[in-house]
C-alpha cells in the first residue's frame, strides 16, 4: 500500500474473506436451529381445545395463537436474512454447535 502526497488514506476496513466450509457450516447450523425454533413456536402457540377453528371461543388460546403466528413471523424473516460477514459467520457456527441439539431436545420434550 502505498501513499501518494496530498491523497487522503483509505478509510475502508478490510473484511475478512469467509471460506465456504465456514458459511455452509453457518447457514445449516443457523437455518436448523431457527426451524426448531418455528416449530416449538408453532407447538406451543396450539390452542388447548381442540380444533384451531375454535380458537376464538376463548381469548387466552386466540392471543397465543396471535403471538405464536407473530413469533414464527419474525424468525422466518430472520432465516432468510444470511450471516455477511466472517464474524457473524464464526458466531453462528459456535452457537450452532451448542444451541441446535439444545432446541432439538427442547422441541422433542415438548412435543
Amino acid at each position: 500500500m502505498t501513499l501518494v502526497a496530498g491523497a487522503p488514506p483509505d478509510g475502508t476496513v478490510k473484511t475478512p474473506e469467509v471460506s465456504v466450509r465456514l458459511r455452509v457450516t453457518a447457514l445449516v447450523l443457523r437455518a436448523l436451529f431457527l426451524g426448531t425454533l418455528v416449530v416449538l413456536a408453532m407447538r406451543v402457540s396450539l390452542p388447548q381445545s381442540e380444533t384451531i377453528w375454535s380458537a376464538y371461543e376463548t381469548p387466552g388460546d386466540f392471543v397465543r395463537l396471535g403471538l405464536g403466528l407473530a413469533a414464527g413471523i419474525g424468525i422466518l424473516v430472520q432465516l432468510f436474512l444470511p450471516p455477511k460477514d466472517a464474524h457473524a459467520c464464526r458466531t453462528w457456527t459456535y452457537l450452532g454447535l451448542f444451541l441446535t441439539p439444545l432446541a432439538v431436545a427442547v422441541a422433542i420434550a415438548v412435543w
